[in-house]
C-alpha cells in the first residue's frame, strides 16, 4: 500500500519536473503575474469575488459562535441549573476555545492531506452536530459536550479562510479580500445578538439561536463542493494541469502562463518538500512563526474578546440595557471591518496594525479610568461605554482582519497551512484562558487594574508591530517570500 502511494507521488514530481522543463523552454516569452498585468491590466475581481463570500461563510459562523452566549448565557444557566457560578458560565465559554485550539493545532495538516474543500465541509461537520448537541442540552455536561464540537469547528474555520483567501485572490486585491473574512465575522456576530435579545423573555429561545447557526455550516459545506481548490495546493501535490484549470477559473486565461510562472519559481526553492514542526519552531522559519505566534497572542491578550463574551455582563454592571449596548457594539464593529476593507490596499498593513493597537490603547485607558475614583458616577458610564465601543472600532480596524491575511501572505507555499495552524494555536490558548478567567478577575482584581493590564499588552503590540512586521500591500507571495527568506 505505502508503495502504491510512493509511486503516485513520484509521478506527480515527474509531472511537476515536465511542466517546469516545458516552461524553461519559454523563459524569453513567459512573464511574472506582475510583469502581465503592467501589460493588460489586472485579472477581474469578479471571477474570484463568489468563492471569497463562501469561504467568508466559515469567519461568519466563528463570529455568530463567538457572540451566542452573550445574550443567552443568563437563561441557559438557570435552564441548566448552573446560574451564578462564574467558573461554570466561563466554563460554557471557553470549552469551544479549547475545542478551537485543536481544530487549529490539526488545520495545518488537515488541508495539506485533504485540500482546502475538503477540509472545509469537515469544518461544517462538527458545527452542525455541535450545534445539535447545544441546542438539545438537558444539562451542563451536554452544553460543554456541544460546544467543544462547535470549537473545533471554529478552531479550523479561522485558518482556512485565511488562507484559501490569500492563495485564490489576485495580489492587488488580497488585503481586501481579506477583510471580507473580518465583516464576515462582525455579521456574525452583529446576528447572535439580534437573534438572542428575545433568550431573557423567551423561555427556550436560546435553543433556537443554537439551532439557526447549523444553517451556514449546511450551506458552507454544500457551496463549497462547487468551488476550486487553491491552485498552489494542487501545484504543490504535483497536479499542475488542475492548478492551471483552476488559474483559469479564478483569473482568467491570459493570467494563468505568469500565475504558474510564479508557481514555479518556488518549485525551484524547494516548495514541494513536507515540512517538519521542528523546523518551523528552530529552523529557517523559525523567525517568522516566533512574529506570527506573538502577533495572535498580543491580539488576544488586548482582551477583545472578553468584550464579546461578557460586553451584556459589563454593561449592565454600568446600567446600561445590554441590548441596546450591544447592538451599539455589533454596529462599531461592523463600521471598522468595512473601513478595513476601505483602507486595506490603500494605507497597507503594517500602518492599521500600528493606528489599531493604539487605538486601543487609548479606548483600554478610558475604560480603566471610568473605574477609578476620580471620575465622577454620572460620567462613569459614558468612559465605560465609550471607551468599550471605541476600542471594538479600533480592533475591527486592523488588529482584528490583518493578522490572518498578513500572516498567511508571510509564509512561504511549503510551510503555511502547518505554520499558520501552530500560530493560532497560540490565539487559542490565550483566548481559552481570557475567556476562562474574565469574570474571575474583574471579581477579584477589578476593572480599573485589569484593563489597565489590557491597556499595556495593547502598547507593546504596537511596539512589537513597529520592529518586527513586514509591509506586504501590494506584493505578490513569492515577492514576499524572497524579501523575508533569501535564499540560504
Amino acid at each position: 500500500m505505502r508503495g502504491r502511494h510512493a509511486d503516485a507521488y513520484s509521478m506527480y514530481k515527474r509531472g511537476t519536473r515536465d511542466y517546469i522543463n516545458a516552461y524553461d523552454k519559454e523563459q524569453g516569452s513567459v512573464r511574472s503575474l506582475n510583469g502581465v498585468s503592467k501589460e493588460i491590466g489586472n485579472p477581474s475581481w469578479k471571477r474570484s469575488f463568489l468563492y471569497i463570500l463562501v469561504a467568508s461563510l466559515a469567519s461568519l459562523l466563528y463570529g455568530y459562535h463567538l457572540g451566542v452566549i452573550n445574550e443567552t448565557l443568563q437563561s441557559i444557566s438557570n435552564d441548566l441549573h448552573f446560574n451564578g457560578n462564574t467558573m461554570a458560565e466561563g466554563l460554557v465559554v471557553s470549552i469551544c476555545l479549547g475545542g478551537g485550539f485543536l481544530g487549529s493545532t490539526f488545520s495545518g495538516l488537515i488541508v495539506d492531506r485533504v485540500g482546502f474543500r475538503r477540509a472545509f465541509q469537515l469544518c461544517a461537520l462538527p458545527m452542525i452536530i455541535g450545534s445539535s448537541m447545544s441546542a438539545t442540552a438537558k444539562n451542563l455536561w451536554g452544553m460543554l459536550l456541544g460546544r467543544l464540537f462547535v470549537g473545533t469547528g471554529m478552531g479550523l474555520g479561522p485558518t482556512l479562510a485565511a488562507l484559501y483567501v490569500t492563495e485564490v485572490s489576485p495580489a492587488y486585491v488580497r488585503g481586501t479580500y481579506g477583510s471580507f473574512t473580518q465583516i464576515a465575522t462582525s455579521l456574525g456576530l452583529m446576528s447572535s445578538l439580534l437573534i438572542g435579545f428575545p433568550a431573557k423573555g423567551t423561555e427556550g429561545w436560546w435553543r433556537i439561536c443554537f439551532w439557526v447557526s447549523a444553517v451556514p455550516a449546511a450551506l458552507l459545506a454544500l457551496f463549497m463542493q462547487f468551488s476550486p481548490e487553491s491552485p498552489h495546493w494542487l501545484f504543490k501535490k504535483g497536479r499542475a494541469a488542475d492548478a492551471e484549470a483552476a488559474f483559469e477559473k479564478l483569473l482568467g486565461g491570459p493570467y494563468v502562463k505568469g500565475a504558474m510562472a510564479e508557481l514555479l519559481k518556488s518549485e525551484r526553492r524547494g516548495e514541494a518538500e513536507t515540512v517538519k514542526l521542528s523546523e518551523l519552531l528552530f529552523g529557517h522559519h523559525r523567525k517568522v512563526v516566533f512574529i506570527g505566534s506573538t502577533l495572535f497572542a498580543l491580539q488576544q491578550l488586548s482582551g477583545i474578546n472578553a468584550v464579546f463574551f461578557f460586553s451584556s455582563t459589563v454593561f449592565k454592571s454600568a446600567g446600561v440595557s445590554s441590548q441596546s449596548a450591544n447592538i451599539c457594539v455589533g454596529i462599531a464593529n461592523f463600521l471598522g471591518s468595512f473601513a478595513a476593507l476601505l483602507l486595506m490596499d490603500k494605507l497597507g498593513r503594517k500602518v492599521l496594525l500600528i493606528g489599531s493597537f493604539s487605538g486601543m490603547v487609548v479606548a483600554m485607558g478610558l475604560q480603566a479610568a471610568s473605574a477609578s475614583s476620580l471620575v465622577s458616577s454620572s460620567n462613569e458610564v459614558y468612559l465605560s461605554v465609550g471607551g468599550m465601543l471605541l476600542f471594538v472600532l479600533a480592533f475591527s480596524v486592523g488588529a482584528g482582519p490583518v493578522p490572518s491575511l498578513l500572516l498567511s501572505e508571510m509564509f512561504p507555499g511549503r510551510i503555511r497551512a502547518k505554520a499558520m495552524s501552530v500560530c493560532l494555536a497560540s490565539h487559542w490558548v490565550v483566548n481559552f484562558f481570557v475567556g476562562l478567567l474574565f469574570l474571575r478577575l474583574l471579581e477579584q482584581i477589578g476593572p480599573l487594574v485589569l484593563n489597565a493590564i489590557f491597556a499595556t499588552f495593547c502598547l507593546l503590540a504596537v511596539i512589537f508591530v513597529k520592529r518586527n512586521v513586514l509591509e506586504t500591500k501590494g506584493k505578490s507571495l513569492q515577492e514576499i517570500e524572497m524579501t523575508l527568506l533569501p535564499p540560504e
